[in-house]
């Protein structure tokens, strides 16, 4: 799974964006067999970054604000381990029945209430500090992924209730935690992605360790589709290697002002 959220100041954010999750999503499966999933991942993400801040140079060398800058999330599903790489404040959660466990950190500098900013995102410097957290699986388990417009207004209790009422159905959940948050008043863009961990293979003692895929060819992987919404766009996708999995991702479209 991938998710970017560009920043709200820079119009060709959207370029940023769709940029990080479909470059990543194309070449993290042309690495070496013989690379971790560590070393993949982090390879795939250095190289998207080093070529978006090329690009705010390029164009926007003397305003970083307006270049092309977004955050990443990346969760790869691979054995009995899920690798976990963050950067900025879109956030990974495991969902616990009514508690949220968050698994990632909020990369943000605060000045004030009314002074908040990026303290690391993609494109932002030549070179990028990559969160990266390995978490180990469990049939059963479900993993919520959302941007910042979305966690901002959210809370165990929405994300329990939407899933309870929508157990059999992902998407419908997905759908109605957008709802509540755009009811709630979020001004941003709202993208939600749910993945439930219906069953696992045997997997081995290497895969524990973050080794390489024993397969990173396309057939094991599943169906990637794209949820884009207005204002600083926020493309995200998903997508699982070798193992099946129940997905979801919510679409939220709004008037931008």
């Amino acid at each position: 799974m991938a998710l970017a959220d560009g920043i709200s100041s820079s119009s060709v954010s959207r370029v940023a964006s769709e940029s990080a999750v479909k470059g990543f999503l194309t070449d993290y499966y042309c690495t070496s067999d013989a690379w971790s999933v560590k070393t993949s991942a982090q390879r795939v993400i250095d190289a998207t970054n080093s070529w978006l801040h090329s690009q705010t140079r390029r164009s926007h060398a003397e305003d970083a604000d307006r270049g092309y800058v977004c955050t990443l999330n990346v969760v790869v599903l691979k054995g009995r381990t899920a690798h976990i790489f963050h950067i900025g404040d879109s956030r990974v959660y495991r969902v616990a029945g009514s508690a949220l466990e968050q698994l990632t950190d909020d990369h943000r500098v605060v000045l004030s209430s009314q002074q908040i900013y990026l303290g690391r995102a993609l494109g932002m410097n030549p070179q990028v500090e990559i969160d990266y957290r390995p978490i180990q699986l469990e049939e059963g388990d479900l993993f919520l992924q959302a941007t910042d417009g979305v966690c901002e207004h959210l809370d165990a209790g929405v994300v329990a209730d939407a899933i309870a009422a929508n157990e059999n159905d992902l998407d419908a959940a997905a759908k109605a935690i957008v709802a509540e948050a755009f009811r709630r008043g979020s001004p941003d863009n709202l993208t939600v992605q749910l993945v439930r961990i219906d069953a696992l293979p045997e997997g081995d003692a290497g895969e524990s360790l973050g080794m390489g895929p024993t397969c990173r060819c396309r057939r094991c992987s599943s169906r990637a589709s794209c949820s884009t919404a207005t204002g600083s766009c926020a493309p995200s996708m998903a997508a699982a290697a070798a193992m099946p999995i129940s997905r979801s991702m919510a679409r939220a479209t709004r008037p931008w002002s």
